[in-house]
């Protein structure tokens, strides 16, 4: 059997799990990876049995013989390789947000269209089994038509203070609410027409990170559905998990609920309780399962069988868009209409 050769482009946290999902992958050789931290480079080479190690994507493109790419690096930093990547006509998965600014995410297109290859934007939350067991049943008509969401996404301090670097770069929104929006688009099948967004600025400003502690957002959409999105950096690490997460859909006949806190097992220790995470990724048999490595296999069989990917750079540009209409209403202080 033919493997598809598959390089990955930033291998921080998110980053490893690509390579950890490709090498674990039958029919992919994972060929190639790419990081401006050479201590890291070597450390992953090495961990995973890759050769080829970059701090230079362009050389890697050149050079690797990698026919698809993986995207990881932080928010802010997905445009560049990506349309390098896409006018070399290599394959690119992208990690959510697609990019942090609409007209990168333009850009974007504009090289998926005049590309060969294919794009997809990383929302793996479509491949949860809840997530999308919720699509279907509002596809069916089971809870009539939806009319409002509400999804909050928050994470502990931890994330923002230590798990990642650029949090001054990003926002609760953008880490965060990316996930849900792209959800409530696809159970609405609309797009936002208005957004309105408030936030706070105080816990993590003294501590020397200059972005939100807290965002709630307001989205109305072309069909007359409304939603909330509420994201937040500062629960304290004593929550019983990293992410306290949940979804609502009303919709004319019915209602939906998915809360995620707690995914299923319970578990005191000595020393803690928590709530561990599985439904995302986790380790069974050693190997990888869950949405995440799903979300990847479905991109290396789209890629290797010429069939369309089911989460588009069109939906990751649609998502940039609200979000970057979050913070235009966040600076501006009133409604506002995403470009």
């Amino acid at each position: 059997m033919e493997k598809l050769k598959v390089g990955v482009i930033g291998i921080g946290i998110q980053g490893e799990l690509h390579v950890r999902a490709y090498s674990e992958m039958p029919n992919v050789e994972l060929v190639a990876l790419c990081d401006i931290s050479e201590e890291q480079l070597q450390a992953m080479g090495k961990k995973f049995s890759v050769k080829h190690l970059y701090t230079d994507y362009e050389k890697m493109i050149a050079e690797s013989g990698a026919e698809a790419i993986s995207i990881a690096t932080p928010d802010a930093f997905h445009a560049k390789p990506t349309i390098y990547c896409l006018k070399a006509n290599k394959h690119v998965l992208v990690e959510k947000p697609l990019t942090t600014d609409v007209k990168e995410a333009d850009e974007i297109l504009a090289a998926e269209r005049k590309s060969k290859a294919k794009l997809m934007t990383n929302f793996t939350h479509r491949w949860h089994p809840a997530y999308y067991q919720s699509f279907v049943s509002i596809k069916e008509g089971k809870i009539g038509e939806p009319i409002l969401a509400y999804a909050r996404k928050n994470d502990t301090l931890y994330v923002s203070t230590k798990m990642i670097k650029w949090a001054n770069k990003s926002s609760p929104a953008l880490f965060l609410s990316a996930h849900d929006i792209d959800l409530v688009r696809w159970f609405f099948n609309a797009e936002a027409t208005e957004v309105y967004a408030t936030g706070v600025k105080k816990v993590l400003v003294q501590r020397g990170i200059d972005t939100y502690d807290v965002i709630q957002a307001q989205v109305r959409f072309n069909t007359g559905a409304v939603a909330t999105f509420e994201s937040c950096w500062i629960y304290p690490d004593t929550f019983p998990t990293i992410v306290d997460s949940f979804v609502e859909v009303i919709g004319t006949e019915g209602v939906i609920h998915l809360d995620r806190k707690s995914e299923s097992i319970e578990l005191a220790t000595k020393d803690s309780f928590t709530y561990p995470k599985t439904f995302l990724v986790s380790t069974i048999f050693g190997k990888m399962q869950g949405a995440f490595q799903l979300a990847l296999a479905h991109f290396v069989d789209c890629v290797t069988s010429g069939k369309p990917v089911v989460v588009t750079g069109r939906d990751g540009r649609q998502v940039t868009s609200i979000l970057d209409a979050i913070h235009r209403s966040l600076s501006q202080g009133k409604p506002v209409t995403p470009i």
